[in-house]
Order: C-alpha cells, then structure tokens, then sequence
C-alpha cells in the first residue's frame, strides 16, 4: 500500500500549510489520554453518559424515521405510524447495530463522545478521534438500557412527538443522562 506524501505526513502529526512561517506552523494531535474508567470500565464513563445518551436518542429517531418513510400508509392526519411489532423490531435493532462512527476526542482538556447527531462544540484545527475499543458495546448497551427503562411504546410516542421529546424522555428529567443534578459516580451493582 503506498501513501502519499501529504498523507503521510497528516498520519505522523505535522503539517504545515503552504506560504507559512515554515516549522512555527506545525500542527499537531494526539490520541485523548484515556483513564483507567474509560479503557478498562463496562459501563459508559459518567461524564460521558449525556453524550451517549444523546448519539442513543439520535439513533432511535433515525431508524425509526427511516422505518416510517418505507411505509406505504399513513394515519387519520396524513402521518406513516408503524405498528406495535414493527417499532419493537427498529428499536431492537438500533441498539444492536455497530455503532463504528462514535467515538472520544477531547477538545481544550474535555472528552467529549462525538458522531452522528452530536453537536461539535468548538473545533479544533486538527484532533483524534479513538473509536471502536469499549466504545460500541457501551454505546449498545446504553441503548438497551433505556429501552427497558422506558419501554418501546412510549419511546415511539415520544418519536411521534418530535426528536426533543425523544431526547428529553431519555436524557432529561431530574435523574436524567443530561440533568445537571445528577452525581458524577454512581454505585455499580
């Protein structure tokens, strides 16, 4: 496999742009240094559990929108509403896909998780990303969890009502992934 220069020199870490002051220009990135919690714990980190609530609820809306458009009929006011066992069967598999376009950057000393449906937040000229590792699995089995938390048919009410009310149903609320009152660390059984 050949590389290309530029390529190359993108995967070593240094890049100058064309015109520059020469070596003052360099960019650089490293991988986020990972804590013990975040490379070794099953669970998802807890600073990273609204993050990850986020990408779940983003996921479920996407695969149940993309169910509803194959529809080829709609209710009393025009909208494609699935039945009972078709949700359950989208919800399932939204939680047991690959989820290979997450992962951890960390921006400015922050890690923050990042993929589909998550905000960017400030942008660095250049960063890493590290995917795949515990990342997809936790990611999965955050999905699972709140489908049994809350159960198929009032995550797809919430779907019905709009992509901030499946968010809030999942993320917010006193206890919730993003609720500003929830403790750091949490027991584990």
């Amino acid at each position: 496999m050949r590389l290309s220069l530029p390529l190359l020199l993108l995967l070593l870490g240094a890049w100058t742009i064309p015109g520059s002051r020469g070596d003052r220009d360099l960019f650089t990135a490293t991988a986020p240094e990972l804590d013990d919690e975040e490379k070794y714990s099953a669970h998802m980190p807890a600073h990273l559990r609204c993050d990850a609530c986020r990408a779940v609820a983003y996921q479920m809306g996407q695969h149940l929108a993309k169910a509803e458009a194959k529809l080829h009929t709609s209710d009393s006011e025009g909208r494609r509403e699935l039945s009972e066992s078709l949700y359950t069967d989208v919800l399932d598999l939204s939680c047991s896909q690959q989820w290979q376009d997450y992962g951890v950057r960390e921006v400015n000393k922050v890690k923050h998780l990042v993929g589909p449906g998550l905000s960017k937040g400030p942008e660095p000229s250049i960063s890493v990303m590290v995917t795949g590792g515990p990342w997809p699995i936790r990611l999965s089995t955050t999905c699972l969890h709140y489908l049994g938390e809350f159960g198929e048919d009032r995550i797809y009410a919430a779907h019905r009502q709009g992509r901030e009310a499946l968010e809030a149903l999942l993320c917010g609320g006193p206890q919730g992934a993003c609720s500003e009152e929830v403790p750091a660390t949490r027991e584990e059984l």
